[in-house]
């Protein structure tokens, strides 16, 4: 009985060797690579960055695939705030960035993701960690790792990697906000605007992204939206009548209600 016990945690102990964070070392120096992404989160009170090794950015503006080897650090920032805890701004209308919150890390290396049963929500070649502030592993938030896998789950069309447009340089400029343009609801500084609306059975409904960053309208019990960038719409459409919640898959603080009638 007892070597049957030890030879199962054995096992065990193996398996959480093979497939975590664990593999995940901290990109010390991920300054050396390429922001790619700014990004300010009035949701979170937060500044973001992304960095790219330059390699992984020469190799996708090629319209090649994401190589293996390839880390992608997405680093948080607090921001100063007024008295009333509103994000102070810069001459150019950004967030200041002020301390380093910590660090998710997503890498890519041949092989990784076949470790994971097959109910596990892989993301193809993928792992995630996250990180203190001072690069130290985050137990709290790797205890959490599922959550990571679940989120890009719906972007496997663009292997798993939200920040795709921005990696590979198509997602759309500014001036692709024309003028009068807009949806049902449109979404700004990530919100829903209005939160709440009045919808017709069988009509489609309209959202227009406004963010410099992808959202998706993911509707509960019901219909979901492909991923759309700045100055894109996407619509869905609701059969019943009844009172419906959603968010943004991306961004699940973003919340809205649509009354159906």
């Amino acid at each position: 009985m007892r070597s049957r016990l030890l030879l199962l945690s054995c096992v065990f102990a193996c398996t959480g060797a093979v497939a975590g964070p664990e593999k995940i070392k901290f990109p010390s120096d991920y300054l050396k690579g390429v922001l790619y992404q700014t990004l300010d989160r009035p949701d979170s009170k937060q500044y973001r960055e992304l960095y790219a090794s330059a390699a992984a950015i020469e190799a996708v503006r090629k319209g090649q695939p994401i190589p293996s080897g390839t880390v992608l650090t997405l680093v948080q920032w607090s921001v100063h705030q007024d008295d009333k805890g509103n994000p102070l701004k810069d001459a150019n209308g950004r967030f200041m960035k002020k301390e380093i919150l910590g660090h998710t890390v997503m890498e890519k290396r041949t092989g990784w993701g076949a470790d994971y049963p097959s109910d596990w929500p892989r993301n193809g070649e993928w792992e995630y960690a996250v990180f203190t502030a001072d690069g130290r592993p985050n137990a709290k938030g790797n205890a959490n790792n599922k959550a990571c896998f679940t989120c890009h789950l719906p972007h496997a069309k663009q292997d798993f990697v939200i920040s795709l447009a921005k990696l590979n340089n198509t997602f759309p400029k500014a001036q692709t906000l024309v003028k009068g343009v807009k949806g049902d609801v449109n979404i700004a500084s990530f919100a829903f605007l209005p939160a709440r609306i009045s919808a017709m059975a069988g009509k489609a409904l309209t959202f227009f992204n406004t963010d410099d960053t992808p959202h998706q309208i993911t509707v509960a019990g019901g219909p979901r939206t492909e991923v759309f960038l700045r100055g894109q719409k996407a619509s869905l459409t609701i059969d019943k009548p009844g009172e419906y919640s959603y968010i943004c898959g991306l961004h699940p603080s973003m919340k809205g209600t649509i009354e159906v009638k």
